[in-house]
């Protein structure tokens, strides 16, 4: 053997400890690549959620008058890279990262679309955020700030959030829509009508039966599959969009973009998103009072996945210690939050630990070089944004209507024949959809909360 294949192995065991915890290169390279294609749907996601949306100056992330998708798949990949690499290497943990789900939604549909607010302004409470989380950690108030939250909020914050999302994915696919009466219908007056909606139908009943199945990214083969069938169909038929630029086209045409194949799939990044955060810039924008407010918002919302993710990881990985912690259970949080600071500075929304790493922990991953092979995979898709333009939402929205069956999960947290607490709980879940508006459901259930365990003698919960 050569000096150069004894060396190798060496420096990976001096740094992730590989064969101390029973695993292997092979075996953490693998789980790696699986964690990827699990988790990397996100990459075609995000662009549509966050940047899709005119904010309450009329621009798109990134300062345009138009979408640019590509530089937030780009921005997206880089910093869900970057954060990953880091997550290997400082903590030695097997937990991916990238832009958080539900937390980009109520950034883009609760803070940036509010009159007078910027896309920058929006990312600078983002990373106002990630720093007051890492000072939390830094002091060991972020448990002690997780445990006083009630659980049932935290269930039902979760299962609003995911009931808003899913909403996003059928109302953006067309499959629901809106009218003056009633507010919404299937589809063009009732019925499902076009190809598009097939599209959408179509890789929605594929991911179903893939997760049904329990094949391993189920999510991005839906994807993928769903948009070779659209840009066939747009190639045999050209369907074109619903709007156009003087208006509505054809209600049965693609609702996004129209997809079609790229002239080419790998170009230098656009990377026109980072920097696109004013630190400031909301307290001229909407006033101290709800800047406050959106924070306190912010920081419920990403709040609460990451102790659990990281529990629920070294659990799946048998890397917790006696009182359930993991191990650098404090530079786990660090690099969590640190990864909000950057989602908010790169402008593509706070970054956080994503629980689909337990898909690649269940190959065999057991330290972080598996998340440092996630992250190396992620940066080159930042090669691949051009891809993400051929997407229509049609293909992609199936996605979201998953994370929504995903989360809504959490509902069976929540002691329903406790009228004190289902009527907070039903507030914050129905409200989130019914408002369009994460902030209303979230502050609906806080304030009945308080009203109803004052007024029944439970005060001290």
């Amino acid at each position: 053997m050569s000096t150069t294949d004894t060396r190798a192995p060496d420096l990976l065991e001096r740094l992730f400890h590989i064969s101390g915890r029973g695993s292997t290169v092979t075996r953490e390279v693998r789980g790696g690549v699986v964690t990827f294609v699990t988790m990397a749907y996100i990459v075609v996601l995000n662009p549509l959620i966050i940047g899709t949306v005119a904010d309450g100056t009329g621009r798109f992330l990134g300062g345009g008058e138009a979408p640019n998708l590509a530089a937030v798949a780009a921005g997206t990949a880089l910093v869900a890279g970057v954060m990953s690499l880091l997550m290997g290497l400082v903590a030695n943990y097997p937990l991916a990262l990238a832009t958080g789900l539900g937390l980009n939604a109520f950034v883009a549909f609760g803070i940036a679309v509010l009159p007078g607010v910027s896309w920058a302004d929006a990312m600078g409470l983002v990373v106002l955020e990630g720093l007051i989380i890492l000072l939390l950690v830094s002091t060991g108030l972020r448990e002690a700030v997780f445990t006083a939250v009630p659980a049932h909020l935290k269930a039902a914050i979760s299962v609003g959030i995911g009931l808003f999302i899913a909403l996003i994915g059928f109302v953006d696919a067309g499959f629901v829509r809106g009218n003056a009466a009633p507010p919404l219908t299937l589809g063009v007056g009732g019925n499902l009508d076009g190809w598009p909606a097939v599209v959408f139908v179509g890789g929605l009943l594929l991911v179903f039966v893939l997760m049904a199945r329990r094949v391993r990214g189920a999510i991005l083969i839906a994807i993928g599959v769903a948009t070779a069938a659209a840009v066939a169909i747009q190639a045999l038929l050209d369907l074109g969009p619903q709007l156009g630029p003087d208006g509505p086209l054809s209600p049965t045409g693609w609702s996004l973009n129209v997809p079609a194949i790229p002239a080419s799939a790998v170009q230098l990044p656009d990377l026109s998103t980072l920097g696109t955060f004013s630190l400031l810039g909301s307290f001229s924008s909407v006033g101290g009072i709800t800047v406050v407010l959106l924070l306190f918002t912010l920081l419920l919302t990403d709040f609460f996945d990451t102790l659990g993710t990281m529990v629920a990881i070294g659990e799946e990985a048998d890397l917790l210690d006696e009182e359930g912690n993991p191990p650098a259970t404090r530079r786990i949080l660090v690099v969590d939050s640190l990864a909000a600071v950057a989602g908010g500075a790169a402008g593509v929304s706070s970054n956080t630990s994503y629980i689909e790493s337990a898909t690649g922990v269940a190959d065999g991953a057991r330290t972080g070089l598996a998340a440092v092979v996630t992250g190396v995979l992620f940066l080159a898709t930042t090669f691949l944004a051009p891809l993400v333009g051929m997407v229509p939402y049609e293909a992609a929205a199936p996605a979201l209507v998953v994370v929504g069956v995903l989360m809504i999960g959490s509902v069976t947290q929540i002691r329903w024949d406790d009228v004190s607490v289902a009527i907070p709980a039903f507030l914050t879940i129905v409200l989130m959809p019914f408002t369009y508006s994460i902030a209303v459901g979230i502050g609906a259930g806080i304030v009945s909360h308080v009203l109803l365990m004052a007024t029944t003698g439970r005060s001290r919960e």
